[in-house]
């Protein structure tokens, strides 16, 4: 018979076990604290996310509204997305209320797959929604399970990752959305080697999850929870094992799907009428998007998925790309984010900055010149203001009015308004300090601009360095104002001494 005086209790266990995977992962795993009753703490109920905050009534009308604060140039998608999202939330409310209709089987989820280019907004859509109906959303990436099976992640995770998101309410995320983009890399290519073997075996893992599945919660690869899990058994004598069911969660897909329009298009021009004479337009003469609009599911099985993962995919919306004018209106949204956090950034620093039309029509047409939607509106706007977000903290200047000539020259802009500004308190504390008016010609402080950028300092740093005996020469002199030229600069000691000389000379000779 075993000596019990040799096992160890709970709280020797749990710290054998924290002393071990601190030594093997150093920071990064903390083991819970158990209570007074030896249970771990439950999460902070004043921060935790409820099921009583999802919105089931929520109108399809009333989603749209909502979105089109935010999205500009997509009112066809808005207008899918928010009618069947809507409709989502609501048939389950209806069929789990006392006098619903109840569940019924075989029932098709309005999961949803998304076509558009890069930086259309697909991603920002399903936040808002998730946001605006209070329910967990995931986002995941398809190309981190395309070798599911050799290496890489599992697509469980994403529903784990709900469970986190909720706060550990497993209720909460069997509601949740979860977002796979890139959803277009794991089609196959119709070879049976390679890594087309995982793509369609993403294609089947997902198709568990996106009708229903029961999902562990504790993975075999999860160290910290599977000691969780032994201390628990050893503590109640059960082993339990928590699931999340995945009936309710609403799957959306994206991808650019590069490829596929010719697929349609080949499909119709063998239609008996034949493309051509359906649109009155040579095939290649209409663009993608309208193309996707006339998608089927007999194109994407050609593209490389099985007929199955199509058929969990009912919803299907094509998005639009952005031009110029697309682009600007994103901009002039009131809500804009790129504007809105630019704004956020020089804040922090006390500065209030505003752009005017021609400016934001000017980074509307360099963001489009990127071909990344728009993700581009900010690259161009973060790489126009980095130096100022660098240098304006170091002044007091408080405004920033972005005009064209700031987007199309940062730089020189820059230089401009910093001469500007050091020049002028440089004036202010002479004229404070002597009574005496001093001003600078063109060349001189093009030249000073010089040597403050050689020196590392600024331009009011320099001017008092390379000024600072004018100050009393030429309150000896009685000057009311005085302007620096070029040669002043260039040698500031002798221009003083003969500038004395001069004028003790010409009152001597009177």
């Amino acid at each position: 018979m075993a000596d019990k005086s040799n096992i160890p209790t709970p709280d020797q266990l749990r710290k054998e076990v924290s002393e071990f995977l601190k030594s093997k992962y150093g920071d990064r795993i903390i083991m819970p604290e158990p209570d007074a009753s030896g249970e771990a703490p439950p999460p902070d109920s004043s921060t935790q996310k409820t099921v009583s905050n999802i919105d089931f009534d929520l109108k399809p009308s009333e989603l749209e509204a909502y979105l089109k604060q935010y999205v500009v140039g997509q009112d066809e998608a808005i207008e899918v997305l928010a009618t069947k999202i809507a409709t989502h939330f609501n048939r389950m409310k209806l069929e789990t209320r006392p006098d619903g209709i109840g569940e019924l089987v075989g029932n098709i989820k309005s999961n949803i797959l998304m076509l558009g280019p890069t930086g259309v907004g697909k991603t920002y859509m399903i936040k808002l929604i998730a946001r605006k109906i209070g329910v967990p959303f995931v986002k995941g990436d398809a190309t981190k399970f395309s070798e599911t099976g050799y290496v890489g992640g599992d697509v469980e995770d994403l529903v784990r990752d709900l469970v986190r998101e909720a706060d550990g309410d497993i209720r909460l995320a069997e509601y949740g959305i979860i977002y796979l983009d890139e959803i277009d890399k794991i089609a196959s290519s119709g070879n049976f080697i390679g890594p087309d073997v995982s793509r369609s075996g993403v294609q089947r893992n997902l198709l568990k999850l996106m009708e229903e599945s029961e999902v562990d919660l504790k993975t075999p690869h999860d160290l910290a929870a599977q000691m969780e899990a032994a201390m628990e058994a050893q503590r109640t004598g059960k082993v339990t094992r928590k699931k999340i069911n995945t009936k309710n969660i609403l799957f959306v897909m994206s991808g650019a799907f590069f490829g596929l329009p010719e697929i349609i298009r080949r499909r119709m021009n063998q239609q008996p009428v034949g493309f051509r004479g359906e649109t009155g337009d040579k095939d290649q003469s209409v663009d993608d998007v309208e193309i996707f609009r006339r998608l089927r599911s007999e194109d994407l099985i050609r593209y490389g998925y099985e007929s199955e993962f199509v058929g969990r995919l009912p919803v299907i919306v094509a998005l639009n790309d952005l031009d110029v004018a697309g682009l600007y209106n994103i901009l002039k949204n009131p809500n804009s984010t790129v504007i809105l956090g630019k704004k956020r950034d020089f804040k922090a620093y006390d500065i209030d900055i505003e752009f005017d039309d021609q400016a934001l029509f000017r980074i509307a047409e360099l963001a489009n010149e990127e071909h990344t939607g728009a993700r581009g509106l900010v690259s161009v706007v973060d790489r126009m203001l980095l130096k100022f977000e660098k240098c304006l903290p170091d002044t007091d200047i408080n405004k920033l009015a972005v005009s064209r000539d700031i987007v199309e020259q940062p730089a020189e802009q820059l230089e401009k308004m910093l001469t500007q500004h050091y020049v002028k308190n440089f004036q202010k504390r002479f004229l404070t300090s002597n009574g005496i008016v001093i001003t600078f010609t063109d060349s001189a402080l093009k030249l000073l601009s010089q040597q403050a950028r050689e020196a590392g300092k600024n331009l009011e740093q320099v001017c008092s360095e390379l000024l600072h005996d004018y100050e009393y020469g030429l309150r000896l002199l009685g000057a009311e104002s005085f302007t620096v030229d070029e040669d002043i600069v260039k040698d500031p000691k002798n221009r003083l001494e003969e500038l004395i000389k001069r004028t003790y000379g010409k009152k001597r000779n009177r």
